[in-house]
């Protein structure tokens, strides 16, 4: 005890000091990890292959648009040439499941009894977690949660508060920097009303991931995945409600972003909602990976703020959540 005392003494000069095993929670000494394989339907194993046709035709058309809006931060061909396509779901660019500080079993814990609790319209109860494509789950109140799942309701849940999602007649969606369909995917399960539900993306795997993702979960008549090169004339003549942006913009270049919000401009896409990566701000700001602020660019394109909030609005919960940020609500001025 008393070489312990001595220890400790000197190791909080470093912020440290040694604890007994037997006094930590399992979750604290990881014993307790999330529940991750790689499970696949029939033919996924096939199809998801970097040689695909479909994947080559893409890279190929992609690599021919322009440079402005595909031009590449986090998505280079060297992260993506290692990129298991298989395990799409998994811990990766598209969603960090064990990366971030607060990616224990307590913390997906916490964040779904929020989300419970927030749920106004039920959605825990119309989405599930099948565990495929690799993605980490854990067991809370005998159901399997992701943060892929747990996202999903938080963002639907903010959206329906603030614009009453719901209740929209023919409600239609574009979602740029789509990733493989996370959303959409999550939004056709929930709302009856969506009529269209458009994904997008300047990296060709997402759309190849996102095209064999909405076809497996069957909700491709709501939902559907434009190619970067045939968004500009999918969207004209169709009036869209609301653009989502959630962790694309600040993994893209300025001159990228300016040309989606002409694009959305241009089309007088109503509402923007984007969610920002933390990056060392908590998602206090929009913010490139880099620091550089992009809000200027919403802002000369004639989108004016009209709700910034924390993910999660109880402060202990933004402060252990699950990967927690700011969301941002815009609307296109008259």
């Amino acid at each position: 005890m008393f070489f312990t005392r001595i220890v400790n003494s000197l190791l909080s000069i470093l912020g440290l000091r040694i604890v007994r095993k037997s006094a930590l929670y399992d979750w604290q000494i990881g014993e307790m990890d999330a529940r991750q394989k790689l499970c696949l339907p029939e033919g996924g194993a096939e199809y998801l292959t970097i040689n695909n046709p479909r994947l080559g035709e893409l890279r190929q058309r992609y690599s021919q648009f322009q440079a402005q809006a595909s031009s590449p931060i986090v998505w280079t061909d060297d992260y993506v040439q290692s990129f298991d396509l298989q395990s799409f779901r998994g811990d990766n660019c598209y969603i960090w499941q064990t990366k971030d500080p607060n990616c224990d079993e307590i913390n997906y814990c916490l964040t779904t009894y929020y989300v419970k609790a927030i749920d106004t319209l039920g959605l825990l109860l119309k989405n599930s977690e099948d565990g495929l494509f690799g993605v980490y789950t854990y067991i809370v109140d005998s159901q399997a949660i992701s943060r892929d799942l747990l996202d999903s309701i938080n963002e639907l849940s903010f959206l329906e508060k603030h614009l009453h999602l719901s209740q929209i007649p023919d409600l239609k969606i574009l979602d740029i920097g789509a990733g493989y369909g996370r959303l959409a995917y999550r939004t056709a399960c929930s709302l009856p009303n969506l009529a269209t539900y458009l994904c997008t993306d300047a990296v060709p795997e997402s759309t190849f991931l996102s095209e064999y993702h909405l076809k497996f979960r069957q909700i491709e008549d709501r939902a559907s995945v434009v190619p970067l090169d045939q968004i500009t004339e999918r969207l004209q003549g169709q009036h869209i409600d609301l653009a989502v942006n959630i962790h694309s913009f600040s993994e893209c270049t300025l001159e990228a972003i300016d040309w989606w919000l002409s694009l959305l401009a241009a089309n007088k896409v109503t509402y923007l909602f984007i969610v920002p990566n933390a990056a060392g701000h908590g998602g206090e700001k929009l913010a490139l990976n880099d620091g550089v602020d992009f809000s200027f660019v919403i802002e000369k394109y004639g989108y004016r703020l009209c709700c910034k909030s924390p993910k999660y609005e109880d402060p202990l919960v933004q402060k252990y959540g699950v990967s927690p940020t700011c969301y941002y609500l815009y609307q296109l001025a008259d």
